[in-house]
């Protein structure tokens, strides 16, 4: 079986691109290869490796990457996923031969206020989110789709 080719995009390739990346390679598995990418990489929000490994994912050893150095490489996606917010997002360039975009708009954790409990939480919230759209990612675009929406009566 080939796999799906899957590309999030965010601004920093800190947080949220990367939080997506591995929660779809946990929840995938197989069926995605998967990359995370920003429009002006940093480094990995220390906040971001802690609570990830709350749910048993490791990020202490991710790196960052651009997205245009995958762009000017001709690298070909099909399925582009912004997750940075709306006035981030029109930043985000347009990959040729895409097949699938999306946009899931997500708060910058890096933007967070408050006493150390307070933006933890508030982390924890954009983290859950973003498994929660990963999730429904795979149920529509994983091994299978096709199959149980006819079951289902979709098609």
């Amino acid at each position: 079986m080939k796999k799906k080719t899957v590309l999030f995009i965010c601004v920093h390739n800190s947080a949220r691109s990367q939080m997506a990346e591995a929660f779809l390679k946990h929840v995938g598995g197989e069926a995605f290869a998967v990359e995370s990418a920003g429009l002006s990489p940093t480094s990995i929000n220390p906040l971001v490796v802690e609570v990830m490994a709350e749910k048993g994912i490791d990020l202490s050893r991710a790196t960052t990457r651009s997205a245009f150095d995958l762009f000017r490489q001709g690298r070909l996606f099909e399925y582009v996923i912004t997750v940075c917010d709306e006035s981030s997002e029109k930043q985000c360039p347009i990959f040729p031969g895409v097949v699938h975009r999306e946009h899931w708009p997500f708060e910058d954790p890096s933007a967070l206020k408050g006493e150390r409990e307070q933006v933890l939480a508030g982390v924890r919230r954009i983290r859950d989110r973003i498994e929660e759209a990963v999730r429904e990612f795979v149920r529509r675009f994983g091994p299978g789709e096709a199959q149980a929406g006819k079951e289902r009566g979709e098609w």
